[in-house]
């Protein structure tokens, strides 16, 4: 009888965590531009030991006093930061709000921390590392500089790097007009990071 052994997420990702974020901003400084949209995606094991997505939080958040709003950044993202809908809260009301679910994440998986989980992610750890420093967040769930880039994950596995691009050659599904909300940028780069470790997983069965 063959014994078989639940493999922990722990094992999997050296006591790491995936966080797959994705944050809108108003430009390319990260001191002077403010934060609009942050969200992050939670990916666990299921039953199969296939890696899903299974929560997703997600924050509109108020320009930082004195911040700076690119024009052009605005018009890219489409995004008009006081708009009264939008239902904006602070920079620490943000992070405490995607900050709180990630860390009981981290500790029924019995990791250490969270890594983040990006396409081209130096851009969202930067921005998320000086909004944690202008909050003075003492305990954030990330790792502060290691993440997990799936534009060199997409490289490997489908020979794109353009995150649309990787969807549709991985079969996902993606809709342009819904592209450049935190959220749903999020969410598809969570489908492609599970779908290319679930498949990396594949491939190394066939190899035993």
């Amino acid at each position: 009888m063959t014994t078989v052994v639940k493999q922990l997420m722990k094992e999997r990702f050296r006591g790491y965590l995936p966080v797959i974020v994705d944050i809108e901003t108003a430009g390319f400084d990260a001191k002077k531009h403010p934060l609009l949209e942050i969200a992050a995606v939670i990916v666990e094991y299921d039953d199969n030991e296939e890696l899903v997505i299974t929560e997703s939080h997600s924050a509109h958040i108020i320009p930082f006093e004195n911040s700076i709003l690119d024009p052009a950044a605005l018009k890219f993202t489409g995004i008009d930061p006081y708009h009264p809908f939008r239902m904006a809260i602070t920079e620490k009301e943000a992070l405490g709000k995607l900050f709180t679910p990630i860390k009981n994440a981290v500790k029924r998986n019995e990791c250490t921390r969270a890594i983040l989980v990006g396409h081209n992610p130096t851009f969202d750890i930067t921005f998320l590392n000086a909004a944690i420093a202008r909050t003075k967040i003492k305990r954030s769930p990330f790792h502060p500089f290691s993440s997990f880039d799936t534009a060199t994950l997409g490289g490997l596995m489908y020979k794109q790097t353009v995150l649309a691009q990787i969807g549709k050659a991985a079969g996902i599904e993606w809709n342009n007009e819904l592209a450049h909300s935190a959220l749903y940028d999020a969410k598809q780069t969570a489908e492609i990071f599970c779908k290319i470790v679930n498949r990396w997983k594949q491939l190394e069965s066939l190899e035993k």
